[in-house]
């Protein structure tokens, strides 16, 4: 029998501020690079960084509509890591790109139309209050609360792109602009670092960072009727959709059905983990095994 894992429906904020976010980069890209404004590329960049966590947010509630299958008993969630694995790869060759460039443009300046700059970065920075904006009053998820961080990081890209533009418009000092490219560039690094070390981890099952397994292990063992808990394992097959199996050994297994649904709600309630596979073992049985294992030891 199959099963369905999905996060809620996007809501209709989060897929308006990814098209607003990713049309707008390609704007600043193409004004960027007519006006010769390393500046504005990196920021172009580091708005794609922005556009492509709102995406996976929402490309996560779309996937989790679909059905799982035969062949994919758990759903496609794990697309979401590969994909932030592909975009913060993809990211950091941006980075390289533009630190070569603008290492060559401090040793060879070239001129740049401040005034294209500094109009497109006031219009960058606009876009980014909106953008914040409307997440701010859209559902507060995991994946919102996320992107939102995205996106202060990106006003930050905007404010840098629109002091370069000040700066060679009223002084003509266009050092200025790659030199702040750098700094964007900095800001896509920590963020792309950030998602591929989410990825991976995804990807390679850990624990969800929010959760402790030592925590959740001693919570589950302190429930009347429980002796311990071993073979306990906690995994994500996608962001904000944790899962845990776990053997309990039994005082008494007759309490099983009582114990089960004290379990199941301890861990949806208090950790937010809605699927738990749980197998329970009587505590006479495990004490026999040791005892077998010890006489065998001692001959």
């Amino acid at each position: 029998m199959s099963h369905t894992h999905g996060a809620p429906r996007a809501g209709a904020s989060l897929v308006l501020a990814t098209v607003l976010t990713l049309g707008f980069a390609a704007v600043e890209a193409a004004v960027g690079w007519w006006a010769g404004s390393l500046a504005l590329v990196a920021d172009a960049g580091h708005m794609v960084n922005d556009a492509g966590a709102l995406a996976l947010a929402a490309a996560a509630a779309w996937f989790a509509r679909r059905p799982a299958s035969r062949l994919h008993s758990y759903g496609f969630g794990r697309a979401e890591f590969i994909a932030a694995l592909l975009n913060s790869l993809a990211l950091l060759a941006l980075v390289a790109w533009l630190a070569v460039s603008a290492v060559q443009r401090l040793h060879n300046p070239q001129p740049v139309a401040g005034e294209a700059v500094l109009v497109t970065a006031a219009l960058g920075l606009a876009i980014n209050i909106l953008v914040a904006w409307l997440l701010s009053r859209g559902e507060r998820t995991l994946n919102t609360r996320a992107a939102l961080l995205h996106v202060a990081g990106d006003l930050l890209g905007s404010i840098a792109a629109l002091i370069a533009g000040v700066v060679i418009t009223f002084t003509g000092w266009t050092p200025i602009d790659p030199l702040l490219s750098l700094v964007i560039g900095a800001l896509i690094v920590t963020s792309s670092l950030r998602l591929l070390r989410e990825a991976l981890h995804g990807l390679m099952e850990g624990v969800p960072p929010h959760l402790s397994l030592e925590e959740i292990g001693r919570a589950m063992a302190a429930v009347p009727g429980v002796s311990s808990v071993h073979d306990l394992h906690i995994w994500s097959v996608a962001p904000d959709e944790p899962m845990l199996s776990a053997h309990l050994t039994l005082k008494d297994l007759r309490h099983w059905p009582a114990l089960l649904s004290e379990m199941r709600a301890l861990l949806a309630e208090r950790y937010g983990i809605e699927h738990a596979t749980l197998q329970p073992e009587p505590a006479e049985q495990v004490v026999r095994l040791v005892a077998r294992g010890d006489d065998a030891a001692s001959k």
